[in-house]
């Protein structure tokens, strides 16, 4: 099948390596020259694990080609995805500029009947008004074509996306015509050889899946946190009531780990995105607004826990810091907590020496660039060489580097033996029979 993908961000670009490979052939559509150009020379604008191999390996058989011309790819298409951007506007709601955009200019060049798919996370009802904005074009070219919108979310986790797209648990799909659901059955049966994968749902009820699904996962993870924070003011070790709980096949483990509040493209914008549609439609929605504060109070934690430490002048003290992205197995900076927790320390006077196996580039761009040119802020060569002479360790994000430190060349080379373990990835016995200090999250008593 021909397809062609209008945006070459994270969702974008995986949707289209992934189709690629599978047999279709893709074009990838950006208005970014330099990013079309570096695309074609094998330079990808993000980091995740497999995905360039891809890329690099069918654009050069010939079945996924990039271009900044929508016209000149629609020639061959007639499925047409939507991957642009949604960011959240001022009042959280998502910005739906780009995504009217690519439907107006779709509307002006299409010339057969064509599906166009909206894989942007949007809210519900706008598959509507990418209709009215499509028809719109058509009516002023004086034309009578007829089309579909579809809404077809996607649920990849950054780290594991190229795995999740090739081998979906669900592939949801949002369709009110017979045509357009054959249409998409017909594109997606690769990926369903084992099993019907496919769900068939209307539009409406797809888009709203997407934000269901992301604040169902958020809720868990506020959830736990909140747990947390009341285990430790009762001296309980939320590591043993989360096991406890997560053996309850009704529970599960997955997303019930404490830690210094999540991050991403997805949880923290989905969530904001389906309060204000809630407000919009008259009802307060008490528990997503919880789920909310809870996560933006929970980036705080370890900037309190340290202030409670060492002082609230941070004036002599140097932080080793592990991790900076979000989370492991991407580099993707956006909402992470290493940034909330990061400038409170910097705020407060500390220098800080950080590192992240992937995520240091992208990490430049979010802090100000007179706390690196007065080495407030260094990035470090490695994760060891982070803890040079630091007063404390704080693992942030839980890359697979960090999770076996080797504690004896830590206590060899910090000035302090304190940790500050933001994803409680370590055995505070064990932590502490090498002589550190240990502070978890849920782990410890506050008086």
């Amino acid at each position: 099948m021909n397809i062609t993908i209008i945006g070459t961000g994270y969702v974008g670009l995986v949707t289209g390596a992934c189709f690629s490979e599978m047999g279709s052939r893709v074009t990838c559509v950006d208005v970014d020259k330099e990013k079309i150009q570096n695309l074609k020379k094998g330079i990808l604008p993000i980091y995740e694990p497999g995905l360039e191999n891809l890329v690099i390996q069918n654009y050069k058989e010939g079945v996924l080609k990039f271009s900044t011309s929508l016209e000149k790819t629609s020639e061959n298409s007639n499925i047409f995805i939507i991957a642009v951007g949604t960011p959240p506007g001022e009042d959280g709601s998502a910005d739906l500029q780009y995504v009217l955009k690519v439907a107006e200019q779709i509307g002006q060049i299409i010339n057969e009947y064509s599906v166009i798919v909206d894989k942007s996370t949007v809210p519900v009802g706008t598959a509507e008004r990418v209709k009215k904005t499509i028809q719109k074009q058509l009516d002023a070219r004086k034309l009578n074509i007829e089309f579909d919108v579809v809404s077809n979310p996607e649920f990849l986790k950054e780290g594991a996306a190229v795995t999740d797209f090739l081998k979906p648990d669900r592939i949801v799909v949002g369709a009110d015509s017979k045509r357009a659901a054959k249409t998409m059955k017909r594109l997606y049966a690769p990926f369903s050889r084992n099993r019907d994968k496919l769900i068939l749902m209307n539009v409406r009820d797809a888009e709203m899946t997407k934000y269901a699904a992301n604040s169902m996962l958020a809720t868990k993870i506020s959830f736990m946190n909140e747990i947390s924070n009341i285990c430790e003011r009762l001296g309980v070790d939320v590591e043993n009531v989360r096991k406890g709980i997560g053996s309850d096949n009704r529970i599960g483990y997955s997303f019930i780990y404490p830690g210094c509040g999540y991050g991403g493209s997805c949880f923290p914008k989905d969530v904001q995105a389906l309060i204000r549609s809630s407000r919009d439609s008259g009802l307060e929605p008490e528990l997503l607004n919880s789920v909310e504060k809870r996560n933006q109070l929970q980036k705080y934690l370890l900037p309190l826990k340290i202030k409670q430490c060492f002082g609230e002048d941070l004036s002599n003290k140097t932080f080793g810091v592990w991790g900076l992205s979000f989370k492991p197995g991407t580099d993707d900076m956006r909402e992470a907590s290493s940034l909330v927790i990061i400038e409170q320390l910097l705020k407060s006077g500390a220098g800080i020496k950080a590192y992240d196996p992937v995520a240091m580039e992208q990490a430049k761009k979010e802090f100000p660039t007179d706390w690196f040119n007065n080495n407030q802020l260094v990035f470090s060569e490695n994760q060891y060489n982070a803890v040079e002479n630091a007063d404390a360790l704080i693992l942030v994000t839980e890359w697979k580097a960090f999770r076996q430190p080797d504690f004896k060349q830590l206590s060899q080379k910090m000035k302090q033996k304190i940790i500050f373990d933001g994803r409680n990835q370590y055995d505070p016995e064990e932590v502490r029979e090498y002589g550190f200090e240990y502070h978890g999250i849920g782990r410890e008593t506050i008086n």
